[in-house]
């Protein structure tokens, strides 16, 4: 992208994410899902890696989604609208990995997150969030491979980026992209963020601004 555009869409997502936010649904199955509309763009990750304070700083409401230091506290997937005609969805998806719950939920919890990867035509882009500190786990890669398995286009954020040292967090991109070679669902990219001192969120809603002129031509 030229930087003329790349101003002009970091200006549509501002004016995207500017105005008024809101909460529409919480579905703790399949069964409940909302209705498909528009397009939808889901926050996936690890327990307490951020994605609710992701949320939060994007569309510039502090609670908007529901913050915790518990992990496993998102324990369904959460649906916001933002203005009518933007056609848009967020859902905060519950945290995989460790969370204080009983395994049997915890399961519960996971089976939902890769039924609804693998079965939500409205499902435009996931955005998989890791927290720069730790990079790429495991249970990380499980996710990776069910999205590649659903067609279902995909970046990797990495959050926390505030609290990693700028020689660190440049190597931890440069092995997260090494990584995504082998996936052919993710985008080659890798967006650094911090929630806490706003880094990175004009290029996060400059991409989703994108998203929706490419689905709309």
């Amino acid at each position: 992208m030229t930087s003329d555009i790349d101003d002009r869409l970091i200006e549509a997502g501002r004016k995207l994410f500017a105005r008024e936010w809101r909460f529409v649904w919480a579905s703790p199955s399949i069964q409940t899902l909302p209705p498909m509309a528009g397009l939808e763009i889901a926050f996936a990750g690890r327990s307490n890696v951020g994605k609710s304070s992701l949320i939060n700083a994007l569309t510039g409401r502090n609670n908007l989604a529901r913050t915790s230091h518990t992990p496993g506290r998102t324990q369904e997937l959460i649906f916001f609208e933002g203005p009518d005609n933007t056609g848009l969805r967020l859902v905060d998806m519950p945290g995989y990995g460790y969370a204080k719950a009983p395994k049997t939920q915890v399961a519960s919890w996971t089976d939902l997150i890769h039924k609804f990867l693998l079965g939500r035509a409205s499902l435009a882009r996931v955005y998989v969030l890791i927290d720069a500190r730790h990079g790429l786990k495991d249970v990380d890669l499980e996710i990776l491979g069910t999205l590649d398995r659903s067609a279902v286009s995909y970046q990797i954020v990495l959050t926390k980026a505030d609290q990693v040292k700028a020689a660190e967090l440049a190597n931890r991109i440069a092995e997260t992209e090494a990584a995504l070679a082998k996936h052919p669902a993710a985008f080659p990219n890798v967006l650094a963020t911090s929630s806490r001192s706003s880094t990175g969120m004009a290029e996060l809603r400059a991409a989703m601004a994108r998203l929706l002129e490419e689905r709309a031509s």
